[in-house]
Formats: structure tokens, sequence, C-alpha cells
């Protein structure tokens, strides 16, 4: 049996991380962000962290994605997701976008083409989420592989790069 469609209008924060969770824990093989700098995200939280871990566990071919303009806010504020990074550097990466697509303002969390929660722009919390909705989320996935094509590798699991 096929799960139901499931669309869900947000506009606080607590709502957008709420359906964040739940569209990591629906995720069984990738998870691809996208946001300018994920300052809204709460990306360094035990939950967060916790959620990507398990998910990063699930299975070894589990891939997390992350795109953004800046990194220097998970850098500087989010020790407990630079230690995630580290432990699995082999299933993470983040990339830098280029200045050519700073311009784009959305921010996005999508897992397996199929469940999306999305902030129309990354000032403001007013979006929607879709859950089992390959169509719904098609358009993100096109958006964040053309994106990823662009971007450039950014954050590193150390100082150095290494």
């Amino acid at each position: 049996m096929q799960d139901e469609t499931k669309t869900i209008v947000f506009s606080t924060r607590a709502e957008f991380l709420d359906l964040v969770h739940e569209c990591v824990t629906h995720a069984n093989t990738y998870l691809q962000l996208f946001d300018p700098d994920f300052a809204r995200w709460s990306l360094g939280a035990p939950e967060t962290v916790s959620a990507l871990r398990q998910f990063l566990l699930l299975k070894s071919a589990n891939r997390l994605q992350l795109s953004m303009h800046r990194s220097d806010y998970l850098q500087q504020n989010c020790p407990r997701f630079l230690m995630l990074l580290k432990d699995f550097d082999h299933a993470m990466t983040c990339r830098l976008t280029p200045k050519n697509l700073h311009h784009l303002t959305d921010s996005f969390c999508l897992a397996d083409n199929s469940h999306l929660v999305r902030r129309f722009h990354a000032d403001h919390f007013r979006g929607v989420a879709t859950f089992h909705s390959p169509f719904d989320a098609q358009i993100s996935y096109t958006r964040f592989a053309a994106i990823w094509a662009e971007s450039l590798p950014g954050l590193h699991p150390t100082m150095l790069g290494l």
C-alpha cells in the first residue's frame, strides 16, 4: 500500500523545524538541503544531529548533501554538526554555490525525491511541506541537481580541509 500524499502549509520557525525533522525521518537513501547559510535550521542542535546521525547509520549507502552560499555560520556556531561531518565525511558533502547563484533565496530539505520542506524565502518561515509526493518534489530535485552541479566543495571535516 502506497502512503497517501500529505501537504502542510507552515509559517513559524517551530513548524519549519518540526517538518524538517519529519522529512529527515522519512529519508531512506538521500537527503539534499539547500539554504543560503543554514543559520535558521538548527543543524547544530542535539536532536537534529541525532536525527541526521540515525539517517546516516541506516545504510552505508545513505548520503547527505548540503549546498549553501556561505558556510561561516555552520563553522562558527555548529560544532556538533561539524563533528557529524567529521564522523561521516564519506557520506556527507557540503558545497558552496558560486556568486552567480547567490540570488537564489529559497530554502529546502528534500528526502529521496519524495518528501519536501520548502521555504519560499530564506528570511521568512512561510512555506509548504509535501510528503510521499515525487511529483511535488520533482522541481526541487531538478533544481538541487542544477545547484549541486554548479557548486564547489566548501565545508570540510577539518579546518585544513583534509
